[in-house]
């Protein structure tokens, strides 16, 4: 098993390519570039994934979203038009869109999660290529949040995508503050990863480094133990409570967030074109 991150600098998301060793491969958290002051779109972070895949002459078996984000748009419809492989979220994609939809007005969207080809449930196990994988649910930040935990089959430490559950230790903890977000949900999704054994690889899906240390996709359960922030040995629900609360009382909205939720929901797709042949993301007024 391989693992190759890709770090969009301009979302500070990583994205990744996990490839068996035998030509399958899974692509997590791509990106789609937006530029919110003209509103178009890109591809250039989709397209150097889409560069490694070819060149190393792999199928692509799935497309995997560890929730609905609200800092990025999705990359992931772009490189499944490209290469095919299966669309797949947390079951739990159908609460976010139920709180969405009335916020967005989105008469026409589903609520059922059938914009994705599959919807993981917990525990539930499934294969990349040779590769033994397993959806975990971890919801707090949203609803939504599942991670990807992939075992090594030469029997090395296991790998887990852990999407926004949890970030470097010198950064701690995603954000419960978003629509279904609940605290005390995140620290026992967390407490669940933190139970994995401690040579186990937790890759994160952004990191917002402090000065003097690059941007860094990987981390250990015995790192996060030692020394997370937020929820390392030691720190019980309630105080991790208090403090994501007041923390998350400071934060802005995300940059993105409106452009972002809209078309993730979706499954990374636009809302239909109206009868001018165009799309349109709407902007909720004293909304949100």
């Amino acid at each position: 098993m391989s693992v190759r991150p890709f770090f969009d600098r301009a979302t500070s998301t990583f994205s990744y390519l996990v490839d068996d060793g035998a030509g399958t491969c899974a692509v997590i958290d791509p990106v789609m570039g937006y530029e919110a002051s003209s509103g178009c779109t890109n591809h250039i972070a989709a397209d150097a994934v889409a560069d490694a895949i070819v060149q190393r002459g792999l199928a692509v078996q799935w497309l995997l979203e560890t929730h609905a984000h609200a800092d990025h748009l999705s990359g992931a419809p772009y490189l499944q038009q490209r290469f095919g492989g299966m669309l797949a979220v947390g079951s739990g994609i159908t609460a976010v869109q139920r709180a969405f939809r009335g916020v967005f007005n989105a008469e026409d969207l589903a609520v059922d999660g059938s914009q994705f080809q599959y919807l993981f449930a917990d525990g539930e196990e499934f294969r990349i290529g040779r590769l033994q994988a397993r959806a975990l649910h971890v919801p707090g930040h949203t609803p939504a949040d599942v991670a990807y935990l992939v075992e090594d089959p030469a029997g090395g430490a296991s790998a887990v995508f852990v999407g926004d559950t949890l970030f470097m230790p010198d950064v701690g903890t995603a954000r419960c503050d978003f629509p279904g977000g609940d605290a005390h949900q995140l620290y026992r999704s967390v407490q669940r990863l933190l139970a994995l054994p401690r040579d186990t690889c937790l890759y994160v899906c952004h990191d917002y480094p402090p000065a003097g240390r690059e941007a860094t996709p990987r981390t250990t359960v015995a790192a996060q133990r030692a020394g997370n922030i937020h929820v390392r040995d030691g720190i019980g629900e309630e105080d991790f409570v208090a403090l994501r609360r007041a923390r998350d009382a400071t934060l802005a909205m995300p940059v993105l967030m409106l452009p972002s939720v809209q078309v993730n929901i979706r499954a990374g797709n636009l809302p239909p074109a109206e009868a001018n042949g165009v799309a349109y993301l709407k902007i909720p007024v004293n909304c949100l």
